[in-house]
């Protein structure tokens, strides 16, 4: 089968910075765990950066989703720590499907210098499968259930224990944007980015410093109400699968943790607002007004915020995307020297979302989110 384009910083383009799976890579993967039938059809290809999966068809009839990782970005240690956050998930009754073990009962295998992970197939649907990050819900009755169902992720997370994972690329993290100092916070963090601080001048820090400067005055006096948990980082319909395809639909699978992290859950929200409420990707940056209405009330009907929690959730908005496009700068120079890719994630995305926040129509967003958590809230 050949492999389709790869989701990337403009939309789908016609280059993979990973090369598809095969089937005879995953004969050779496969025979590594406690499965009797071998794959025979690669029946779909991944179109996600930062991995390589597929959809594989055993002889037996039966279906597994295999994923592969260059261990620069996630290695063995980092799939533990994400699959030890979805077992206890699962524990509390949120539908996480445990990957496959190994015969060894290892959770990922390391091979031929890569790191593969194997999934039972989801149930339900993967409805939103060709919709990238920064796209809506197809309906506000998704996005309301959506909602509703980061609430309960949050509330079963607030008994986990496991602390803050080692800063690597590519997570969801803001532990450079709590800092009181920002720029100690974003220099100490930086050093944990392969390659940033090359691909970073003296002029970009400072620019990067005065645009965000203003953003993060409003966070520093609230940094003390943060009450840390863990958080799935990437929460967009992309990463869920769903009963059917009609607006009364539930989610039936959550999968994709690998930007997972210790953060809290103001954060978390504000990034699942960030991913699913405005149109990034499109000529002019439309937000979705209703939908982000339906999923913060979807949200506050099973774990309503505190006054505190409200703030954070409009004060962090602009400043969830910092760690992660710094980290994609770094990604892309330094793992698959994709320069034009890096200079969007430096220029269109870290500079151009702070910039439009700052701006007439940002603002307007910022304040009207203020208004409607509160209204929401206030609501019996």
């Amino acid at each position: 089968m050949t492999a389709p384009g790869q989701f990337g910083v403009n939309g789908v383009q016609a280059e993979r910075h990973w090369p598809p799976l095969t089937l005879a890579e995953a004969k050779r993967v496969l025979a590594f765990f406690s499965i009797t039938a071998v794959p025979e059809t690669v029946l779909w290809h991944g179109q996600r950066p930062f991995s390589a999966t597929a959809l594989m068809r055993l002889t037996d009839g039966t279906m597994l989703f295999l994923k592969r990782h260059d261990p620069r970005l996630r290695d063995q240690n980092a799939l533990t720590e994400e699959h030890a956050f979805m077992a206890h998930l699962s524990r509390h009754d949120l539908p996480v499907t445990a990957a496959l073990t190994t015969r060894e009962q290892h959770c990922a295998l390391t091979d031929h210098g890569w790191v593969y992970e194997v999934f039972p197939p989801l149930p339900g649907l993967d409805l939103y499968r060709d919709v990238q990050s920064w796209e809506p819900f197809l309906c506000s009755e998704h996005a309301h259930t959506a909602g509703g169902t980061l609430a309960r992720l949050h509330l079963a997370a607030t008994d986990y224990a496991d602390p803050a994972r080692p800063d690597r690329l590519l997570l969801s993290n803001f532990n450079a944007i709590t800092n009181p100092d920002l720029e100690i916070g974003l220099r100490d963090w930086a050093a944990s980015q392969p390659g940033l601080n090359t691909a970073l001048n003296a002029e970009a820090w400072q620019q990067i410093l005065r645009v965000l400067e203003p953003f993060h005055a409003k966070l520093r006096p609230l940094l003390t109400e943060i009450i840390p948990c863990w958080g799935h980082g990437d929460w967009h319909p992309s990463n869920q699968f769903w009963t059917s395809a009609t607006p009364d639909a539930e989610i039936c699978g959550i999968f994709d943790f690998g930007m997972s992290d210790f953060t809290c859950a103001a954060y978390d929200l504000a990034v699942a607002i960030e991913r699913t409420a405005i149109s990034w990707l499109s000529s002019h940056f439309a937000v979705s007004w209703s939908q982000l209405n339906a999923l913060l009330a979807g949200y506050h009907r099973v774990r309503p915020l505190t006054p505190q929690e409200r703030e954070l959730v409009v004060v962090f908005l602009p400043l969830v995307h910092v760690e992660f496009a710094l980290s994609e700068v770094a990604y892309y120079n330094t793992l698959v020297q994709d320069e034009a890719s890096a200079r969007v994630a430096y220029a269109d995305y870290l500079l151009g979302h702070a910039h439009w926040f700052a701006g007439r129509d940002g603002q307007h967003l910022l304040n009207w989110l203020r208004e409607t958590l509160d209204a929401i809230a206030a609501c019996p």
